[in-house]
């Protein structure tokens, strides 16, 4: 069973930087997909950026140039640094995993976080 926890969230003000972690285990050897997913209040559920387990990376638009995702499969790890921060990147941020790639083009990962609250201030 893969687990999922997030750290580093909270309040930055609009035009700051941020850094998202997602400790990952369980994963019995699988390689896996891993992405950021959010839901902003009154909001579906988008996806934010992936990433496979070669390094091949995959971006929303609407965050392409401020948000870069990565990741340390030695350790387990994954990582999501958020620069130039908006307003409308309020949300709450998941870690998910996802033996398959297609999981991004659909938004359907396997397994998810519990989530970590990011607020953006104007």
């Amino acid at each position: 069973q893969v687990q999922l926890v997030e750290t580093g969230g909270g309040s930055v003000q609009a035009g700051g930087s941020l850094r998202l972690s997602c400790a990952a285990s369980g994963y019995a050897g699988t390689e896996y997909c891993m992405a950021w997913l959010r839901q902003a209040p009154g909001k579906e559920l988008e996806g934010v950026a992936a990433i496979d387990y070669d390094g091949a990376t995959f971006y929303a638009d609407s965050v392409k140039g401020r948000f870069t995702i990565s990741r340390d499969n030695a350790k387990n790890a994954l990582f999501l640094q958020m620069d130039r921060v908006k307003p409308d990147d309020t949300a709450m941020y998941y870690c998910a995993a996802d033996p398959t790639v297609a999981a991004w083009v659909l938004t359907q990962f396997e397994y998810r976080g519990q989530g970590i609250l990011v607020n953006v201030s104007s």
